[in-house]
């Protein structure tokens, strides 16, 4: 098997003991590569104003895969006021480490599974006919626009002459907002383009074809927001007849999503939406399998690819003298790098193991056993991040 180089990003937080714990678990299972480090992160916009260094950029231009951690993001006004002193009054503009990756390398395919395991005690359960409890399997995959939408840092605070007078040609605008003063005002686009918004919706059908999947379900508002959640669902209506007539496209929005995912879950396999429908329905489906201690996510673009679990930094647990936190939905965000580049039957032993785990039940950590995160856990019962790490080790 080829040694790969994977760069490494922990980032903040809890990113770097459950990204210690994951790559302990790829040696365990024969994953050879090697591994090196990736500067990203609070503590770089602090000391050098930039999250996201050059050098990590380059390290990925030449390796193309990453691991990453978690990341700490803070509003506007507290971000510039953590600079290093020498960076302060030089109008550094903090921005998304991971959202300005996602642009620079066009990782725009983002994929988030939502799979039960099966008695995982955080399992949706709901109630059947009469007395009867019911706990539905759930399996959807999340294709979420990465690039575009929301996400895209197209911003304004008191927008300049050329905004705003672009703006005021919009009726809409016009007959709603110009009494508003413009130094009160703030305005985000939500942009999608035709190119990708293609290839997320071709990424979700191909998907879907090849599970044998016959519905793809198009997660946005186009009754409301019509431009562009108008575009994805035209597209995904066009593809649909003209390259896979055996996958019809449901269409629901976001918020209808929000109520059904807790009344039929099992009734949705793909799903795709835009960047930021995308990012709050795929949270919504995790918290039916685990939580964020179990949801993982795939960030892939045309030559680079990097893996995270979708859950933040949490920096109240990173200094506690035991770490506690699950470490199941980094392990999780590996198994998906592998199948990424083709080592599929390593994917499957780490994804079998942590299965063996859950359905046991002997070693839960903290949240699998719904207690508040407080550093006592561990004697309370729970499991630290590399106890959790060392069962899975232990099934493998």
């Amino acid at each position: 098997m080829e040694k790969r180089t994977i760069v490494t990003m922990p980032g903040d937080g809890i990113g770097k003991p459950v990204l210690d714990e994951c790559i302990r678990v790829l040696d365990a299972v024969g994953f050879k590569a090697n591994y090196v480090n990736g500067d990203i992160g609070w503590e770089f916009w602090c000391k050098e104003g930039n999250p996201l260094p050059e050098r990590t950029i380059k390290l990925l231009e030449e390796h193309k895969i990453g691991l990453f951690g978690a990341i700490t993001s803070k509003p506007k006004d507290k971000a510039a006021a953590e600079l290093a002193p020498e960076l302060q009054g030089k109008n550094i503009q903090y921005y998304s480490p991971i959202v300005a990756m996602r642009q620079h390398f066009d990782l725009d395919l983002c994929m988030r599974p939502c799979k039960t395991f099966p008695s995982n005690p955080l399992n949706f359960i709901r109630r059947g006919a009469g007395t009867s409890i019911e706990e539905p399997v759930v399996d959807v995959m999340i294709f979420r626009q990465n690039t575009e939408g929301l996400y895209g840092g197209v911003e304004w605070t008191n927008p300049g002459d050329l905004v705003y007078d672009a703006l005021m040609t919009h009726p809409k605008f016009r007959e709603n907002f110009a009494w508003c003063p413009r130094p009160e005002l703030a305005v985000s686009t939500r942009i999608f383009t035709k190119k990708y918004t293609t290839r997320i919706v071709r990424a979700a059908f191909e998907y879907a074809k090849n599970r044998g999947y016959s519905k793809i379900t198009v997660c946005e508002k186009p009754n409301v927001i019509r431009e562009t959640s108008g575009m994805m669902l035209k597209i995904a209506q066009e593809m649909s007849k003209a390259d896979y007539p055996n996958i019809w496209v449901e269409d629901v929005n976001i918020d209808a999503m929000m109520m059904w995912l807790t009344k039929n879950p099992e009734n949705y396999n793909v799903i795709v939406a835009g960047n930021m429908f995308g990012d709050i329905v795929s949270d919504g489906f995790a918290g039916l399998v685990g939580g964020l201690g179990f949801a993982c996510s795939a960030n892939i673009g045309p030559e680079v690819a990097v893996f995270e679990p979708t859950h933040g930094s949490a920096p109240k647990y990173a200094d506690y003298p035991v770490s506690i936190v699950n470490p199941i939905a980094m392990i999780l965000s590996a198994v998906m790098m592998l199948d990424h580049i083709g080592e599929s039957e390593m994917a499957a032993r780490i994804k079998k193991a942590v299965s063996e785990v859950v359905a046991e039940g002997k070693v839960k950590a903290y949240d699998m056993l719904k207690m508040k995160g407080t550093p006592d856990v561990v004697n309370q019962g729970a499991v630290s991040t590399k106890a959790m790490a060392d069962a899975v080790i232990a099934k493998l």
